[in-house]
């Protein structure tokens, strides 16, 4: 278990640097004077995110096989960035 733990923990953490999450959260703090209740919010938001991206897999992964999944998002992520080099997006 502790293997899991440490690589969710890096690969969220990893993909998370510097993506426009991070800067909002930046600004936000910037305008504000409670760091604490940014950070709080900021926190409650990523881990319900990632709940229920762990709920729609655990539901999604009984119909759709996991290779299909993930040459669905590899090819989503190859389209995202080609348009957006091509300024599309």
């Amino acid at each position: 278990m502790w293997k899991i733990i440490i690589t969710s923990f890096w690969l969220v953490f990893l993909a998370e640097l510097g993506d426009k999450t991070q800067i909002q959260t930046m600004m936000l703090a910037s305008q504000t004077k409670s760091y604490f209740g940014v950070f709080i919010g900021a926190s409650l938001a990523l881990i319900l995110s990632v709940l229920l991206g762990i709920i729609a897999s655990t539901f999604i992964t009984k119909y759709i096989s996991h290779n299909i999944i993930q040459f669905t998002a590899g090819s989503a992520f190859i389209v995202i960035g080609v348009l957006t080099l091509l300024g599309k997006i």
